[in-house]
């Protein structure tokens, strides 16, 4: 029993190293192909990020997400908790200084508002209910949405907005995080642009409540982040929370909302300072591919680290 003990405590030092000293710094480039577009439409390419959480001093992330831009992108979304850390903006312009020059679009989640504070990992297990919001200080969100503002990219905060993307019309629209129930849909309510090649909702946290009106509007695409796809999963499990209401199926990556609807979860690239680790969850952006509907989608794929410098071209 002592034996065994032994192994089962070293194997769980082992697997914490992994998730602490290396996944979390494993950056990956999830890619796949969306059926979303209306009939006749040019393919969009979307770089999708979220949840960068960026500290001062994370320069390698930094340099990671800037080489993204040699994607050649169509049109950056970003949907949320950019920030880490009071003094953490102008790493995330550094990060983000080539992508800026692109059309973009953008709403805020939670540790945008407000720094991390630690917390007892127990809480995320526990029922919604029984869960005690905790906000730590304020952070320059005001500063950092006037840098993207200043670039050109457009604040969809409970707002309705019609683009130009790739020579076509894009019609966006976006809410405040749900997760800190900041949201009114009814701000953005109603039918979306028909002759858009895209209609297009962005929000932080995919609670149910704000996809289902999405969904009921017509959408056909939503972005969101905010679940880190877990953050820790199990393999052959999948995610255990999700951290809001949506389910564990769709923690990350794409999946069906209603008949028409598509929404797209990215796991992010960060995670709280006060809980570094990932596992069997990689930090990741996502370039997503739409084409019109009718298309039979190429699915999803993950190009890890090694692979995705050598796709950043």
């Amino acid at each position: 029993m002592k034996h065994l003990m032994t192994g089962t405590a070293a194997t769980a030092a082992a697997m914490l190293g992994y998730a602490v000293g290396v996944e979390r710094r494993h950056w990956t480039l999830r890619t796949a192909e969306l059926p979303v577009l209306a009939a006749d439409s040019r393919p969009i390419r979307i770089l999708h990020l979220s949840d960068l959480h960026m500290l001062p001093g994370q320069e390698s992330k930094q340099r990671w997400v800037a080489e993204l831009d040699r994607l050649d992108p169509d049109l950056v979304v970003n949907t949320g908790d950019n920030l880490a850390h009071p003094q953490a903006v102008p790493a995330v312009l550094r990060a983000l200084g080539p992508l800026l020059q692109r059309p973009g679009v953008f709403v805020f989640g939670s540790n945008d508002y407000y720094a991390p504070k630690p917390k007892n990992p127990a809480r995320y297990l526990m029922p919604k209910g029984r869960k005690k919001r905790i906000h730590g200080t304020h952070l320059p969100w005001r500063d950092l949405r006037a840098a993207f503002v200043e670039h050109g990219w457009h604040d969809l905060t409970h707002v309705r907005r019609t683009l130009t993307v790739s020579g076509q019309r894009v019609f966006a629209a976006g809410v405040d995080d749900p997760h800190l129930r900041r949201d009114r849909y009814t701000d953005i309510t109603g039918v979306p642009d028909r002759q858009a090649a895209l209609r297009l909702g962005v929000t932080h946290s995919p609670e149910p409540r704000v996809l289902d009106p999405f969904a009921a509007d017509g959408y056909d695409l939503v972005l969101a982040g905010h679940t880190h796809g877990g953050q820790l999963r199990v393999p052959g499990v999948g995610a255990l929370v999700t951290n809001c209401e949506l389910d564990r199926s769709r923690a990350r990556g794409a999946s069906r909302w209603g008949a028409h609807m598509w929404l797209h979860v990215s796991a992010g690239l960060g995670t709280s300072p006060y809980a570094p680790a990932r596992f069997a969850c990689p930090p990741e952006a996502s370039l997503l591919t739409l084409v019109p509907r009718g298309s039979r989608p190429a699915g999803t794929r993950n190009l890890a680290r090694r692979r995705a410098a050598s796709h950043v071209r």
